[in-house]
């Protein structure tokens, strides 16, 4: 008897992608079952008897969770392939040998903190603003916010026709330039919609010079190096899960960092 599922709840369980993002894989040609391209959304595949793969690589439900915390230099796309040829954040981690997959935005011309990892389920909580986890931005921009434009940010502006949701907005620093007065101002977004913190500032005057993402969710790391990456501790896996609401998957799973220690001894 078959045990053939939807392609789209094959990627999703194997944790290559949301159910929503499978069917965009499938629409844009990229998955294949025994060497043809599938691009009919609905179609099934038997995971133990079909070979099924995405860009190339074999998709198994035996695959292990990996998260991969990065700090994204400037320069880089926020995504597995460029149809310009750009060089793409996968470029920066190619010791990870599973297929993983960026979790969010982050702009080429900006860096900071990125997740990477292949747990479809987390990834869906994890940019979906109904799960209200936050990214924290530093923020440099040109002159200074006045009080009224700052309230304006946290209430939220309209952004390519449709406002953005409350934000918390603190100015850090300010200081003199050749140019004139530049600001430091720390972001708390809750949505990551495209461009979003360059298109808040320029909707109230204040181009951003630069961007830094420093946190996602409760994660942060100061002392990784921007084109570094490391993994994630198990704490910290089960952090980001409570923050986007999923249900404790504690003990079900160990961390690569884990496995090593356990082996050790």
């Amino acid at each position: 008897m078959s045990a053939a599922i939807r392609l789209q709840k094959l990627l999703s369980a194997a944790g290559v992608s949301s159910r929503r993002a499978a069917e965009r894989l499938m629409s844009s040609g990229r998955v294949t079952v025994n060497g043809k391209v599938v691009t009919t959304l609905g179609t099934k595949a038997d995971p133990v008897a079909d070979d099924v793969r995405v860009d190339g690589y074999r998709v198994t439900l035996s695959v292990r969770r990996r998260y991969v915390l990065l700090r994204k230099p400037r320069g880089y796309v926020t995504t597995r392939s460029d149809p310009e040829g750009r060089r793409t954040v996968l470029d920066l981690v190619k010791r990870v040998r599973d297929y993983v997959y960026p979790v969010g935005r982050l702009d080429y011309e900006s860096e900071g903190l990125l997740l990477l990892t292949n747990d479809g389920e987390l990834a869906a909580r994890l940019t979906h603003p109904r799960y209200g986890v936050v990214r924290v931005y530093e923020v440099r921009v040109r002159g200074i916010p006045t009080a009224d434009r700052l309230d304006r940010l946290r209430r939220g502006v309209r952004v390519d026709g449709r406002r953005t949701a409350p934000a918390s907005v603190r100015l850090v620093r300010r200081w003199r330039t050749a140019r004139g007065i530049d600001a430091l101002l720390s972001v708390g977004l809750h949505e990551g919609r495209q461009r979003q913190v360059r298109k808040m500032f320029e909707a109230v005057g204040h181009p951003v010079v630069r961007l830094r993402r420093v946190q996602i969710g409760p994660i942060r790391d100061r002392r990784l190096r921007i084109g570094e990456y490391r993994e994630l501790t198990r704490a910290e896996v089960e952090a980001l899960r409570r923050a986007a609401g999923e249900p404790d998957r504690i003990g079900r799973e160990r961390t690569r960092d884990e496995r090593r220690d356990h082996h050790r001894h």
